[in-house]
C-alpha cells in the first residue's frame, strides 16, 4: 500500500456536492478513525471558518440517519480550514500552500465544473502542490471523446496517471461490486458465464423523479451523458470482464478497459431516445428541446466469451419506479420437458442483481408445480442486503478512503474514459428524434424494437411488488 494522504483539499468546498455527499462522507471517516488531520475547503465564497463549520455541521445532521456521533463530528470540525479566493489568482494557491504547511501528500478533490480543471491543476502545479499530491476528479470527464482527451491532457500535464483518481460513485456501491464478487467467488457460475449459456443481459436504471428543477443543467447533458456513458457502462464492464490476474488496480482496470475496446461504436439504429411529456415546460428547458430524458440502446461485446449476446441498457427520468437492476437471462433447456402442451414454454433461468433500492440478488429457477401433473413453475432464490448487520460503507466514504490510501482499483483510468466516450460518441445528438412518453411509464414503446425477437423488457422486481 502506498503512503496515505495526510491532508484533504476540497475545491468547491461550499458547493452542493460537498454539502450532500462529501462532508457526510468525511464524517464517516472521522467515525472510523480514518480522517486526515487537515481538511481544507477552497472556494470563491467569502465565508469565515466559523461559517464553514456551521454549514458542515448542518450537512452532517441533515444527511446522517439518526443522531450524529458528537465526538466524530467534533474531530471533523476541528480538522477544517478554509481558503477563499479566485481559482485564476496565483495568490489563492499560495494561501493554500501555506495552509497545507508541511503536508507530504495532500489529496486534492476537484468538486468543480470540468471547465475549471485546467485552471486549477495548472495553479496547483505552479505552486508546487501537484508534485507531491493526488487529485480526485468528479464526473463528467468531458462531454465527448475530444473533450475527454483534452481533459486528460491538461490533468496529466500536472499529475502522473498513478496520482489521478476519476471518481464514479457507482463503483463504490457494495451492490455494484458484488456483480464481480458474486461471479468470481462462486465457481459454479464460471462454466455458464459465456455465449454458450447466456442469452442476453439487460441493465435498467429508472428514476420516478423528474429533473426536479434542474432543467437548465439537464438540457445541457441528457441521459446518455448523465448516466449511460459512465455509470451503466461501468456496470456492464463488471458483468462482462474477464477474471483479472490479481486484484491490483492495474489488473482490474485492464479487464474493464478490454470490455470497452471490444464494444463497437454505437450507431443511431441501436439507440432509442425519449422525453417525458411536460419536460419542455420545466424551468431552464428550451421550448423545442430535443434532449433525451430516456435512452435505450443495444450493444454487443465482440470477444470470444460474448460474441452474439445482446446487451441492452435503458435509463430515464419520470419512470414507473426508482430501480437499478441487472438481469442475466440464460438460454432455455435444449428440450421442452415438464410444460403443458397448450402453455407457453417455461421462463428461462434468470440471475437478477438489484442495485437500488435496497439491493438484492435473485436466481429464478424452475421446480415442480404443486399437484399431480409433472409440470414446472418458476421460483426465485433471493438474498437481500438489508438483512446484513449494517456494516456496509457508503460509496463516497469508501472511495475517499481508497483515494487517501492511493488505491486506484475502483477509479477510472484515462484510456477507459476515452474508450467509453468512443462507444457512445457517434450517437450523442444524432440518434433521431425523441419519442414522447407519459410520466409513470417505462418509457416510449419504441424501445421494445431494440430487443431480440420474442423477448421483452424485464419488469424490475420492485415494480412487480408494488
Amino acid at each position: 500500500m502506498s503512503e496515505r494522504s495526510d491532508a484533504l483539499v476540497l475545491f468547491g468546498g461550499t458547493g452542493d456536492l460537498a454539502q450532500r455527499k462529501l462532508y457526510p462522507a468525511l464524517y464517516e471517516l472521522a467515525r472510523a478513525g480514518r480522517l486526515p488531520r487537515r481538511v481544507i475547503a477552497v472556494a470563491a465564497s467569502e465565508w469565515t471558518l466559523d461559517e464553514l463549520r456551521k454549514r458542515v455541521e448542518a450537512a452532517v445532521e441533515r444527511f446522517e440517519s439518526g443522531a450524529p456521533d458528537r465526538a466524530a463530528l467534533s474531530r471533523l470540525l476541528d480538522a477544517l480550514g478554509y481558503v477563499s479566493g479566485d481559482y485564476r489568482d496565483p495568490g489563492t494557491f499560495a494561501a493554500l500552500s501555506s495552509a497545507l504547511g508541511n503536508s507530504a501528500c495532500p489529496l486534492l478533490y476537484l468538486a468543480i465544473p470540468p471547465s475549471l480543471f485546467e485552471t486549477v491543476t495548472a495553479g496547483l502545479a505552479r505552486a508546487g502542490i501537484a508534485a507531491r499530491g493526488r487529485v480526485v476528479l468528479e464526473k463528467p470527464f468531458g462531454r465527448d471523446l475530444a473533450s475527454a482527451r483534452e481533459l486528460n491532457r491538461c490533468v496529466l500535464a500536472a499529475f502522473d496517471e498513478s496520482s489521478v483518481f476519476r471518481i464514479d460513485h457507482f463503483l463504490g456501491k457494495d451492490q455494484v461490486l458484488d456483480l464481480l464478487v458474486f461471479r468470481l467467488a462462486n465457481s459454479l457460475l464460471e462454466p455458464a458465464w459465456n455465449r454458450h449459456h447466456i442469452a442476453s443481459v439487460q441493465i435498467t436504471m429508472a428514476e420516478s423523479i423528474d429533473v426536479e428543477g434542474r432543467g437548465a443543467f439537464y438540457d445541457e447533458v441528457g441521459t446518455l451523458r448523465d448516466v449511460v456513458q459512465n455509470h451503466l457502462l461501468q456496470v456492464l464492464a463488471l458483468v462482462a470482464m474477464e477474471p483479472p490476474v490479481d486484484t491490483s488496480a492495474d489488473a482490474l482496470r485492464d479487464e474493464r478497459v478490454k470490455v470497452f475496446r471490444a464494444m463497437p461504436t454505437l450507431e443511431p439504429a441501436q439507440v432509442v431516445r425519449g422525453q417525458y411529456v411536460g419536460y419542455r415546460d420545466e424551468d431552464g428547458v428550451a421550448p423545442d428541446s430535443e434532449v433525451e430524458t430516456f435512452v435505450a440502446l443495444t450493444t454487443s461485446i465482440e470477444s470470444w466469451r460474448w460474441a452474439g449476446v445482446p446487451f441492452t441498457i435503458r435509463a430515464g427520468k419520470a419512470m414507473a419506479a426508482t430501480v437499478t437492476e441487472v438481469v442475466v437471462e440464460f438460454k432455455r433447456p435444449p428440450l421442452r420437458f415438464f410444460a403443458r402442451c397448450d402453455a407457453p414454454p417455461p421462463a428461462p433461468n434468470r440471475l437478477r442483481f438489484q442495485i437500488k433500492p435496497g439491493g438484492e440478488v435473485g436466481l429464478q429457477i424452475q421446480i415442480k408445480a404443486p399437484g399431480g401433473e409433472m409440470v414446472s413453475h418458476p421460483v426465485e432464490l433471493s438474498y437481500r442486503y438489508e438483512e446484513e448487520d449494517g456494516t456496509r460503507e457508503e460509496a463516497y466514504a469508501r472511495l475517499l478512503d481508497d483515494a487517501l490510501d492511493g488505491d486506484q482499483r475502483l477509479f477510472a483510468r484515462a484510456d477507459g474514459v476515452e474508450e467509453a466516450w468512443r462507444v457512445v460518441g457517434e450517437v450523442i445528438g444524432a440518434a433521431g428524434a425523441v419519442h414522447p412518453y407519459e410520466r409513470g411509464t417505462w418509457g416510449p414503446d419504441a424501445a421494445a424494437q431494440l430487443l431480440p425477437t420474442g423477448t421483452t423488457w424485464h419488469v424490475p422486481e420492485v415494480a412487480r411488488d408494488g
